[in-house]
């Protein structure tokens, strides 16, 4: 059934923290409400929204860097490609400066 995906690892462990994430947002909710905030984003956003806005963020930069990361590999000299958990630390960096920010 799930052969037509690469599960590795990271591409494991990204799923799994997406789980956690809706499971606890949904707990928190539940005991407290969410109410619209303005952070960063040019919106007035829920908790629901940060999420959803951080996940697609989170999304793309793991994609940007499995684009380029052939290219930085060549670029930096190195023997192989860098790791995917580089990205995944930094998605998740950015999903919760989103959270917590936006």
């Amino acid at each position: 059934m799930f052969e037509w995906m690469a599960w590795t690892l990271p591409v494991a462990v990204f799923f799994g923290c997406i789980v956690l994430m809706l499971v606890g947002m949904t707990v928190w909710e539940l005991k407290s409400p969410t109410i619209e905030r303005k952070g960063f984003l040019p919106i007035r956003t829920t908790r629901g929204d940060r999420l959803f806005i951080g996940l697609l963020s989170a999304a793309y930069v793991n994609l940007l860097f499995v684009a380029f990361s052939e290219k930085l590999m060549t670029a930096m000299s190195l023997e192989e490609e860098p790791s995917i958990w580089i990205s995944f630390v930094i998605s998740m960096a950015l999903l919760a400066l989103i959270m917590r920010k936006g």
